[in-house]
């Protein structure tokens, strides 16, 4: 027979049982009718550098429901890739080139793709890797990219659809501008941070009225070198006099009317709003309303463009600065408040936004906006916790229009095609070969390319082969869950939600399984600034990957933050090492003959015990993972693992074990092999490798655990009344364990017990168990008893519900200490009681708790008085 190494080493087998995963194609998923498919899809990372924690949750919980799944009968699909992710990518490929002493434009656009698709086949390789080090069991046969031949068909033919609908427009519109990246971002890519600023109080002089003046308040000054205009609310009885009529614009000198408009708040600031259509997106849609012109002040640096003036050429807050020096030497700032307020930032670059109106490509949404609403009142679409939905929902129903151009290499190109003799633009799959308009044949593809999201709001569906009718499309499509961040939900799941009804008429999934950050140890976000990131590859090297999957598990709950603990890294490989020793001392006890199959017949009550408490388990956590609870799942494996099996089950059978001769011994060696196999699958999508290598050393013949089907309850292991009474011996072993350690009784020292009970049922429990109760609980004889007539006044007496264990151990114990203890015993019952007379004696938890959770506290003060007379007796006989 196979034997398994002395100690538990990750590095040695992690590699090769992946690598013969790999060889089998185990991960690789067919259409097959006569299964039920089960399909996920990998949120792509991004091709821009290592693996993070991030990454190693996220494909942990993923990896966790596909074994699963996969083992439960389903033909389970993972589908992975990865994402161009445009702008990060190509900032990446820029400072790349730089320290190479190259210029991106010096390049031009075409040497500067091939440079982008060489940094992509070098780290688009090496997170792959990343992933397959943490046993990630997707199908890479199937891997795909973003940006690859059938995703930019999938690309090419929605924005066609879109177009044609008349939902893909051009347009000038107010966009977020990164300044430092130099293109357009969408509202998801702006995060907004509160920011201590100022609130510049300035005079703008009425024409033709000497010494009057209307005021505003502004965070922005430098932004009135484009204001075309002040609006108050047609409502406010203060400028009713002034509607209509010209301010003189400070600096500048030009004249600017005075509007009414509803989006005035009369209550806050002066009630005179300053109005720059081409630099903020409320005062846009003011503009459009009172036809006011554009202007535009800014480069696309966020360098003042005015030729003439001394602020051009200058940074906006340089420009802010002078304006604000000049504005006071003219006598025209009021004051300055300090002001706290939201200020947007582009999330990559951590640059201030600065809103420009830009031509720009957008997508209309409101009514692609509905079915996704829709999708959550009716069911069809779910979040995992479900408050999410709200934050899901909150954006859908104050979405606007999506800006999708980015003034990027990197990416889809945008299909457009701009006629240089009439100005025609035609939208076309393929470059078209003249102008339809005017027949010319010079025409060049807009240089703009769509954003990153675009694309990967196809992903659930261009991954399989759409927009081909494909059968992978027919029997994977919908897929059944996404497991993401909750940051990225506007940014991802919403597009992807409203992509999928738009194309195929369906939600692309069911289930969103939302997690949350893996933060440090002190609760800190993880990020290169802090220098407090964590890279999963130095802790896999170090323990292994089971330990870090378990760790990342381990406490988990949908929706929550977690901390990485390196304790708790090291805890779990201390659980890695504990069932691979149990699996050890297992096999060196069967020897060269493998038992068959458990005998019921021969089943001691031990047995009994394990195999019910085995056959709940299967039952919690297949309950569990349906649910997501995979933290919780985890938690029962390794509580029963741990606790039940090697502390317990192991311990109790170990005499049969050592005795050859014993009748039941190959009964046991039986269960021991069934439990540690059932324990091993229940393991296995947590902690892949070892579970692997133990169970296909045990069970020679089996090719691997993953394709072994889930385990299942078995009706004939239902022991609940045996149960039940191996339960009553372990809390006696620990009662009389608990004893000896508090009165320093060394292991050594045997002691006969003397187990005291009326109850028949209760004697022929310990009766049934006296050979692995008395090598538990450190007897070496036993005596079992319906009255205490032969118990010793100077017996130590062990409580426990409906039974006393007597202990003669005068030689043993200071009986000083014996009645310390007693009492410090005595004072604990007495809480208890009282707590429980106070729960049970109080109306509102008897109205309202359910009844099983009465009756059980109920019984709980009905042994807590049992064992308080118990030792008030013994304290009365030792006081003799």
């Amino acid at each position: 027979m196979k034997e398994l190494e002395k100690t538990y080493s990750p590095e040695k087998i992690e590699g090769r049982i992946y690598k013969k995963w790999l060889e089998e194609k185990y991960f690789h998923a067919k259409v097959n009718k006569d299964k039920k498919p089960f399909t996920i899809i990998m949120p792509p990372p991004n091709i821009t550098g290592q693996l993070h924690m991030g990454h190693a949750l996220d494909n942990t919980m993923q990896d966790i429901l596909i074994r699963y799944k996969r083992m439960a009968g389903y033909e389970a699909l993972w589908q992975p890739g990865t994402d161009h992710a445009a702008i990060a990518t190509e900032v990446k490929v820029i400072e790349k080139l730089k320290a190479e002493g190259k210029d991106k434009h010096e390049l031009g656009r075409e040497r500067f793709l091939k440079e982008a698709w060489a940094w992509r086949n070098d780290y688009g390789t090496r997170i792959i890797n990343q992933l397959q080090r943490l046993g990630s069991s997707a199908d890479w046969d199937r891997e795909r990219f973003t940006m690859d031949e059938q995703g930019q068909k999938a690309v090419k033919e929605v924005f066609l659809r879109l177009y044609e609908k008349g939902y893909i427009y051009k347009g000038n519109r107010i966009i977020n501008w990164c300044p430092v990246c130099k293109t357009s971002i969408s509202d998801a890519e702006v995060e907004h941070i509160e920011m201590d600023g100022n609130f510049w109080h300035i005079k703008y002089p009425v024409v033709g009225e000497e010494g009057k003046f209307v005021e505003i308040a502004t965070t922005r000054p430098e932004t009135l070198l484009g204001d075309t205009a002040v609006a108050v609310n047609p409502l406010d009885e203060r400028y009713k006099d002034i509607i209509g009529k010209k301010l003189v614009l400070p600096l500048v000198g030009r004249e600017i009317p005075v509007v009414a408009d509803e989006y005035v708040d009369k209550e806050f600031g002066t009630g005179c709003v300053k109005i720059t259509p081409a630099h903020d997106p409320n005062d846009f849609e003011v503009g459009k309303r009172h036809n006011l012109p554009e202007i535009n002040i800014m480069h696309d640096d966020a360098i003042i463009d005015m030729p003439g003036s001394k602020y051009d050429g200058l940074d906006r807050y340089e420009a802010r600065k002078l304006i604000v020096k000049d504005l006071d030497e003219a006598g025209l700032l009021v004051k300055v408040v300090p002001h706290s307020h939201n200020v947007g930032r582009h999330d990559r670059c951590k640059t201030v936004v600065e809103p420009l109106i830009k031509p720009q490509w957008f997508v209309a949404m409101n009514e692609m906006a509905k079915p996704a609403i829709k999708a959550i009142e009716t069911g069809e679409l779910k979040f995992v916790p479900e408050s999410y939905a709200k934050t899901y929902l909150h954006w859908l129903e104050n979405i606007r229009d999506w800006c999708i151009s980015r003034q990027l290499w990197w990416g889809h190109q945008i299909p457009a095609y701009t006629c240089k003799k009439c100005g025609e633009i035609t939208v076309a799959g393929e470059k078209p070969e003249s102008c339809p308009k005017c027949g010319c044949h010079e025409l060049v593809q807009d240089e703009d390319t769509l954003d990153t999201w675009f694309s990967s709001a196809l992903w659930p569906f261009s991954t399989l082969g759409w927009p081909e009718d494909t059968e992978e499309m027919k029997y994977f499509y919908p897929t059944d869950v996404l497991v993401t961040g909750y940051d990225i939900i506007f940014f991802w799941v919403v597009r992807m939600v409203f992509s999928g009804y738009e194309q195929t008429g369906k939600s692309p999934f069911h289930t969103v399984l939302i997690h949350g950050l893996v933060r440090d140890s002190e609760g800190r976000k993880m990020s290169k600034s802090l220098g407090n990131g964590i890279d999963p590859l130095e802790v896999i090297d170090k323990y292994g990957a089971d330990a870090l999957r378990m760790m990342l598990i381990t406490g988990n709950a949908p929706g929550n933050d977690m901390r990485f603990y390196y304790e708790r890294v090291e805890s779990a490989r201390n659980f890695a090492n504990k069932i691979w020793n149990a699996a050890r001392l297992i096999m060196m006890n069967i020897g060269e003959d493998k038992p068959g199959k458990i005998d019921n017949s021969k089943l001691m009550l031990s047995d009994k015990w394990i195999l019910s408490k085995a056959n709940k388990l299967i039952k919690e956590v297949t309950t569990n993972l349906d649910k997501f609870e995979l933290g919780i799942a985890l938690s029962k494996i390794c509580d029963f693992a741990w606790e039940e099996f090697c502390d317990w089950y192991i311990e109790m059978v170990k005499v049969r074990l050592w005795n050859k001769e014993d009748e039941t011994r190959e009964t046991a060696l039986a269960v021991l092999i069934y439990v540690l196999n059932n324990i091993l699958k229940l393991l296995h999508p947590f902690m892949p490798f070892i579970t692997e290598e133990i169970y296909c050393t045990v069970n020679e013949d089996v090719k691997s655990i993953m394709i072994e089907p889930w385990p299942v309850e078995n009706p004939e292991y239902n022991f609940e009344d045996d149960e039940n009474k191996a339960e009553l011996i372990k809390e006696a072993v620990r009662a009389i364990r608990n004893v000896r350690a508090s009165m320093n009784v060394p292991p050594s020292h045997k002691a006969k017990g003397i187990v005291v009970s009326e109850s028949e049922k209760i004697r022929d429990t310990f009766e049934s168990a006296g050979d692995f109760f008395k090598q538990l609980a450190g007897l070496d004889k036993l005596i079992i008893d319906s009255d205490d007539s032969t118990v010793k006044k100077d017996s130590v007496r062990v409580a426990i519900p409906n039974a006393s264990i007597c202990l003669p151990l005068k030689e043993l114990v200071d009986i000083e200490k014996e009645v310390e203890r007693l009492k410090k015993e005595e004072k604990k019952l007495i809480g208890e009681v009282a707590r429980s007379t106070g729960m049970l004696s109080n109306e509102k938890f008897v109205s309202k708790a359910p009844q099983a959770k009465i009756e059980e506290e109920k019984k709980k003060l009905e042994n807590y008085e049992q064992m308080l007379s118990q030792v008030r007796e013994q304290l009365a006989r030792l006081a003799d």
